[in-house]
């Protein structure tokens, strides 16, 4: 895989059906709806039980709008994703381009993504900083190797849009 800017796009290359998978599944990654989990961890509450009234008013003002704008990045980003989808050969390598202006819903819908897979399986401090785990031998296996992938696009988009700036574009 190759990854660079061009123009006005985030240019992702020579992506292999595998990594081309991984990034069709970011959409349906960010779900909650069968994990209380990912729930808790995506919509934590502002404050300890104890402050029942603080934690009433963020469910009712500031969740609703959480919810929005998670499924407003989800939805750019599977606009986005639709080119992965194409006639193209199944087992050929593809291009996907990323306009710069959906930057932000990449990153919070990849965020969300990470968030929502490590609370489902649970993942330890020590298991999501160990980037050279290998081989993928289990579906947790693969969804830790998910988690980094994710957080390595995050990290190729926020440089290059700090670059970006830096460059007065």
């Amino acid at each position: 895989m190759e990854i660079r800017r061009q123009g006005l796009f985030f240019e992702l290359a020579e992506l292999d059906p595998f990594l081309a998978e991984l990034l069709r599944q970011i959409p349906e990654s960010t779900s909650t709806e069968d994990s209380e989990a990912a729930h808790n961890r995506l919509f934590s509450a502002p404050a300890a039980p104890p402050d029942t009234q603080l934690c009433d008013e963020w469910k009712l003002y500031v969740e609703p709008e959480l919810r929005r704008l998670f499924r407003s990045a989800t939805e750019t980003v599977a606009v986005d994703l639709k080119m992965l989808n194409g006639g193209a050969k199944p087992f050929a390598n593809c291009t996907l381009r990323i306009p710069l202006q959906n930057a932000d819903a990449w990153l919070n819908a990849l965020n969300q993504a990470r968030l929502a897979i490590a609370a489902k399986y649970n993942f330890t401090d020590s298991e999501l900083c160990d980037h050279y785990r290998s081989p993928i031998g289990s579906r947790r296996d693969l969804s830790l190797f998910q988690v980094n992938f994710y957080g390595f696009l995050q990290e190729f988009i926020l440089q290059h849009m700090q670059n970006g700036a830096d460059e007065g574009l």
